[in-house]
């Protein structure tokens, strides 16, 4: 593992620590320059994304995670709960046990978390994932969003 810093080839683990059952973290320290920094190993199991002109592209949890950070900005979200959205939507991708999903497949799933991680967001991606063709049909989903928020409310009472 090269340094980050220095670009010194050699380091050394200081410790190791599996944060779920599909990725392992790793503190580093450079033989070279002292820093420390940490590493993430994750399986990779090839996916692919099916997309709506029936090309195929590797599955890439980066376009997720950026789609997201778009959707969450200048929002109260940090990235660590970013992170875990993007690991929770990826290992339920991969759990549906096929090796091709579709960009639909993918939108919804991000929807899901979305929903649940913050509205705001939700209503963000959802406006650009779904391509509202007008305001009526923009006004219709937060009207869904409305509802299921005084449902919840109503059951804790």
């Amino acid at each position: 593992m090269q340094c980050p810093f220095c670009t010194h080839p050699e380091t050394k683990v200081t410790e190791t620590r599996e944060t779920n059952e599909e990725v392992t973290r790793r503190r580093r320290e450079c033989l070279r320059c002292e820093k420390r920094f940490t590493t993430y190993e994750r399986v990779e199991l090839n996916l692919a994304v099916v997309k709506k002109n029936g090309g195929r592209e590797a599955f890439d949890r980066n376009k997720v995670k950026s789609g997201i950070f778009k959707a969450c900005e200048k929002r109260p979200i940090d990235q660590e709960r970013i992170e875990q959205a993007v690991d929770d939507i990826e290992a339920k991708l991969r759990n549906k046990g096929r090796s091709e999903i579709s960009t639909h497949d993918v939108g919804e799933e991000v929807m899901r978390v979305l929903k649940r991680l913050d509205q705001v967001a939700y209503v963000r991606f959802a406006s650009v994932y779904r391509e509202f063709a007008d305001l009526t049909s923009f006004q219709d989903e937060l009207k869904k969003l409305m509802v299921k928020k005084n449902t919840k409310r109503r059951n804790r009472k």
